[in-house]
């Protein structure tokens, strides 16, 4: 089910509350809800006992989802990641770094994983929760300074760099990123002096077929369109398909700290970023069936 979709679930039982007899839980829940409104811009609140929840190893099997690391990480030191791609759903990174699904706390000791997400997405009320336990926080700069700056470091902070222009490119055997124009989080890196690291989703593309988008088609401009498998014919339907995703963590790029970098060195970092992402897709697609002439496309 797509965010969208719950989300409005949300608000139509919220509101549909204030109508009957029980009209009192959704006053008393705005209230609480106003009260606790900047948590998402401040490291959220993450639940292990969600994280561990038996229905995430569950979905990790149905594909399956695997996670993959090629460094160990030092525990000590703050880290952006851009993670790519994002998919339809980002079923990859939400699995991998926002439930213990794949043991994420065993593959990475001593890490606390965040995942950027758009604000709106916390404005349904109960859902806002859901998504706070495992991790999910405010996409504001406010949220990513708020992490980054915590004394101790062991913060892992992910960024699905293409957001939903990348999406509309998400069908299978595509590898097309949104990524040469996008450097804020590279100026975040700097300014905060977190280590910068690409994760690699393989797979991830692949468990949803998408309705044809092409460029200048109305449908370009709404969020993506997919459908999938049935449950007892593998043709059409809601259920994803079972093809495996393999989420490949590289290995950092040891960032200095710089309070205020100038364009260049933005751009220079951007540049060793971009390179990064494309050698860990080579050094891991023949391993993930990806075919030797595929390369990545990056715009």
């Amino acid at each position: 089910m797509q965010w969208e979709n719950v989300n409005l679930i949300c608000w139509v039982v919220f509101t549909g509350l204030l109508f009957t007899r029980f009209w009192m839980i959704s006053i008393l829940y705005a209230i609480w809800w106003y009260v606790d409104r900047d948590t998402p811009r401040q490291g959220g609140r993450q639940s292990a006992f969600m994280r561990h929840w038996t229905m995430w190893k569950c979905g990790k099997d149905y594909f399956p989802i695997s996670l993959v690391k090629t460094a160990e990480l030092d525990r000590f030191r703050n880290y952006v990641a851009g993670f790519h791609p994002h998919g339809i759903l980002t079923t990859g990174a939400f699995t991998n770094l926002c439930t213990e699904g794949v043991g994420f706390s065993s593959v990475f000791p001593g890490i606390r994983s965040h995942l950027m997400m758009l604000q709106w997405c916390f404005w349904a009320p109960v859902y806002r929760y859901y998504i706070m336990s495992g991790g999910l926080v405010s996409s504001e700069k406010e949220s990513a300074a708020h992490i980054l700056s915590r004394k101790g470091g062991g913060n892992l902070l992910s960024i699905v760099v293409g957001g939903v222009q990348e999406a509309l490119n998400a069908r299978p055997g595509a590898y097309k990123l949104v990524l040469r124009n996008r450097k804020g989080f590279i100026r975040l890196a700097l300014t905060h002096g977190a280590d910068l690291m690409p994760i690699f989703s393989f797979g991830e593309n692949d468990i949803h077929d998408q309705v044809e988008n092409s460029p200048g088609s109305w449908l370009r401009g709404s969020i993506p369109l997919f459908y999938d498998c049935r449950v007892f014919q593998y043709s059409f339907g809601l259920m994803p398909y079972r093809r495996p995703i393999t989420t490949v963590v590289g290995k950092p790029i040891e960032v200095q700290k710089t309070p205020h970098p100038s364009q260049e060195e933005v751009d220079s970092l951007h540049q060793r970023y971009m390179k990064e992402v494309e050698n860990l897709f080579e050094a891991h697609k023949l391993k993930y069936n990806v075919h030797r002439d595929q390369h990545l496309e990056i715009c």
